[in-house]
């Protein structure tokens, strides 16, 4: 769509003193540092701001909507992304995270690592995993992020969510989010405004031993540099991680164009200077190709695919997102935000 056609949404959401732009470049939005151009950028900074979003989306029948944290998990396509890009803007640093007694409290946009260490700070434990994720909080409740042994249901109370379909804005608990492996009910449609977090006692010192340890084992075993971490979902219980797979297909330092299976962690992919999205791509589809010769698994991807052929995103699809499981909780939670 070019930007005229764009033109009554981007009036309405001015309208409404939305922060809006077109032909917006993503490659920056990326922890990949690739990709085209969205249509159209929205940053959301508060909960009025969301709903004043979806009084525009309804008006102007929009349904080609991503929302987007931190990017550190996300592969947008070299010819960008047709639709509405939704960004979370920061957040005060001061209201950032709230404690009160054994509850803490964050913002959507808040970056985890800043949600573990204020945590610690004031004497909570439980979320020093969470120094490990790149990623906002938002972001990690619809993957259900985790690491070293925890993931985001472990502690999760509740999240306050916007439909950006229906207007509406609801704490939905934790049982309701269907929360799985590296995966969510929610729809790209809503917005994680904040969440709440069940933690416990712990002293500041013992609380930052742990976070220094989590940050030392993935220094150790991570690269750094342009890259959304693990790019393929663990298989089934008892097939092995995707990383040990890849390894074993001795595909550590396999490349196409400037995009290379990191020598450090075979389930990271690392975007090199003048790599594409498309190289990236090539390269998850010869891995993928090859474990499944070698060890009989088919390889899915952790990573957010946008903007890509449909062929591609199927291609790489978790088929444990589709479950009859998961289609129920996410039509139980558009029920309850009003999407239905």
């Amino acid at each position: 769509m070019s930007d005229a056609t764009w033109q009554p949404f981007v009036q309405h959401c001015a309208d409404a003193g939305l922060q809006i732009d077109t032909n917006v470049a993503m490659a920056q939005r990326t922890t990949y540092g690739v990709g085209g151009s969205a249509a159209v950028v929205v940053v959301v900074h508060s909960e009025s701001d969301a709903v004043a979003l979806s009084r525009a989306v309804a008006q102007c029948q929009v349904d080609n909507i991503v929302v987007i944290g931190r990017g550190s998990n996300v592969l947008v396509s070299d010819e960008g992304f047709g639709g509405v890009v939704v960004l979370l803007g920061a957040v005060s640093p001061d209201s950032a995270v709230g404690i009160e007694g054994d509850v803490v409290q964050a913002g959507g946009s808040v970056l985890m690592p800043v949600l573990a260490r204020r945590s610690v700070g004031a004497g909570r434990g439980g979320l020093e995993w969470c120094v490990g994720i790149p990623g906002t909080v938002g972001g990690a409740v619809r993957m259900n992020a985790g690491g070293h042994g925890a993931e985001m249901v472990d502690n999760l109370i509740d999240a306050r969510l916007v439909s950006l379909k229906s207007g509406n804005v609801c704490v939905v608990p934790n049982a309701d989010l269907g929360l799985h492996f590296r995966g969510s009910a929610l729809s790209q449609h809503h917005v994680v405004l904040s969440a709440r977090f069940q933690t416990s006692n712990i002293t500041p010192e013992e609380g930052t031993a742990t976070i220094n340890s989590v940050v030392a084992w993935r220094r150790e075993h991570q690269p750094g540099g342009r890259n959304a971490g693990s790019v393929f979902v663990n298989p089934a219980q008892g097939e092995g991680s995707a990383g040990a797979l890849i390894d074993g297909a001795s595909l550590r330092g396999y490349s196409r164009g400037n995009a290379v299976v990191s020598e450090k962690h075979a389930n990271f992919i690392q975007a090199n200077e003048h790599a594409t999205a498309a190289d990236v791509v090539a390269v998850m589809t010869d891995v993928q190709q090859k474990v499944f010769e070698i060890h009989g698994i088919m390889l899915r991807s952790e990573v957010a695919l946008v903007g890509f052929d449909a062929s591609i995103a199927e291609r790489f699809s978790d088929p444990r997102h589709s479950a009859l499981e998961q289609n129920d909780a996410r039509a139980h939670l558009s029920r309850l935000l009003g999407d239905l």
